[in-house]
């Protein structure tokens, strides 16, 4: 079984690492552009596979999390303060972190950390994208009431329905207000 101790970097990563079975062990530094990180992963395919990083909750290894996934590893991500803790030195290199957290591993006291799954991320991106349109949505309608206001149009929530939209299009605004002669918010409230 290969176990693999990883301090992951969004262009690099050291590594840690011993094969159980055959004794064979180190460390190296890999970078991403090269395809060193695939090269060195695709040797382990297909025995049980086990690695690890420091990172913490979905920032852990992103680029490399779909790799490991398809060749079969087992990721784990660590608490990062619990493994700071667990730091012997208080001098830090990414060697030492590697080689710390193959040892944690390799003493069954590596701080793993729950990492939901992909759709699980996927569905918390469409929720934060969803998020962020409505408010956007909540802006410009409010600076468009702003604006009703300022006219002398008090509807409130009516301004939303069809005669409120349509008061609002009538409105004679002076041109710095809106667009080159175009309605500046319908194509907001749609």
């Amino acid at each position: 079984m290969w176990i693999i101790g990883v301090d992951y970097h969004p262009s690099v990563q050291q590594i840690a690492f011993v094969n159980t079975d055959t004794g064979e062990c180190g460390e190296r530094r890999l970078s991403h552009s090269d395809g060193e990180v695939v090269k060195f992963l695709s040797r382990a395919e297909g025995s049980r596979l086990q690695g690890a990083s420091g990172d913490g909750g979905d920032r852990g290894c992103p680029l490399v999390r779909p790799l490991m996934a398809e060749l079969g590893f087992e990721l784990w991500i660590g608490d990062p303060a619990q493994i700071k803790a667990k730091r012997v030195r208080k001098q830090k290199t990414d060697r030492r972190d590697a080689a710390l957290l193959l040892q944690l591993l390799l003493e069954d006291r590596f701080p793993r950390v729950w990492v939901p799954s992909s759709e699980n991320r996927d569905l918390r991106q469409l929720l934060w994208h969803r998020h962020r349109l409505v408010q956007m949505r909540t802006r410009i309608m409010n600076q468009l009431q702003a604006v009703a206001m300022n006219e002398g149009v008090r509807r409130r929530a009516a301004l939303w329905s069809k005669s409120g939209r349509a008061r609002l299009e009538s409105l004679p605004l002076p041109p710095w207000r809106h667009g080159a002669g175009t309605t500046y918010w319908s194509c907001w409230i749609d």
